[in-house]
C-alpha cells in the first residue's frame, strides 16, 4: 500500500530553504516506503516583505529559530516585486526536461539567499539552472517561459490554497486508506516522522489484515 508526501514550496522562500534538511533526511530515511513529490506554491504580494530591511529582520530571526550560524542574504531582493515567478519556473522547467530531483531548485535557493544573486531575473535563473543540469540554457530558459509551465506552476498554487494553509513549506502525507496529515510552515523533522511511522504501520495493519481474511463482502 502507498504512502506519500507532497512537499509545496516556493524556490524564493527561506523558510522553505530552512527546511531543505529535514525534507533530504526523509528521503532517506523512508526511501523506498514513501512516495516524494514537489510542486510550486507561488509566494504572492502578501507574503513579500516590502523593504531589504524588513527582510533582513524576518532572516535574523530565522537564523536564530534554526540555530544557525550565518543569516540569508537579502541581496537578491527587489522591491515592488509581487511574486518570483523565473525562479520557480526555471525549476519546474528543468524537471519537465528530465531533471525530477532537487537539485536545480536547491541551487536556485541558494543562490538567492546565500549567495544574494538577483534569481528572480529570467537570465540569471536560467544561467543557475543550466549550470547545475547541465541543460542548455536557450533550451531550459525557452521552456520556463512557456505558458505550459507557467499553467502548471498556478494550478500547484491553487492546490496549495485550497488545503487553506497559508505558510511555505507544507507537507502533506497521504495514504492508499484515506489517511492525510498537513503540516504547515514545520523545519523540524520529529513531528512528520512519528506522522510517517504512524500512518506506515496502520497501512501495515490493513495489508496484514487483508491478507488473511481478503476484501469487504460485497453490499
Amino acid at each position: 500500500m502507498a504512502l506519500k508526501l507532497t512537499h509545496y514550496l516556493d524556490v524564493a522562500s527561506s523558510w522553505c530553504f530552512w527546511a531543505e534538511p529535514m525534507y533530504a533526511e526523509l528521503k532517506q530515511r523512508y526511501a523506498g516506503r514513501v512516495e516524494f513529490e514537489w510542486k510550486i506554491a507561488l509566494m504572492d504580494e502578501k507574503g513579500m516583505p516590502k523593504t531589504r530591511a524588513q527582510l533582513e529582520w524576518f532572516y535574523r530571526r530565522s537564523s536564530m529559530l534554526m540555530r544557525s550560524p550565518f543569516d540569508l542574504d537579502s541581496g537578491w531582493f527587489e522591491k515592488g516585486v509581487s511574486e518570483y515567478l523565473a525562479p520557480n519556473a526555471v525549476a519546474e522547467a528543468a524537471k519537465d526536461l528530465g531533471i525530477d530531483d532537487d537539485s536545480v531548485r536547491l541551487a536556485l535557493a541558494t543562490a538567492g539567499l546565500r549567495e544574494g544573486r538577483r534569481t528572480g531575473q529570467w537570465e540569471m535563473a536560467a544561467q543557475i539552472g543550466a549550470v547545475t543540469s547541465g541543460l542548455e540554457k536557450a533550451k531550459l530558459l525557452k521552456r520556463a517561459k512557456s505558458r505550459e509551465i507557467e499553467k502548471r506552476i498556478r494550478a500547484s498554487t491553487a492546490e496549495f490554497h485550497a488545503l487553506q494553509v497559508t505558510q511555505r513549506p507544507t507537507f502533506v502525507i497521504d495514504s492508499e486508506i484515506g489517511d492525510r496529515a498537513v503540516f504547515s510552515g514545520f523545519a523540524k523533522i520529529e513531528p512528520l516522522a512519528t506522522t510517517i511511522d504512524a500512518m506506515l504501520e496502520d497501512l501495515g495493519f490493513h495489508e496484514s489484515h487483508a491478507a488473511r481474511y481478503g476484501s469487504p463482502p460485497s453490499a
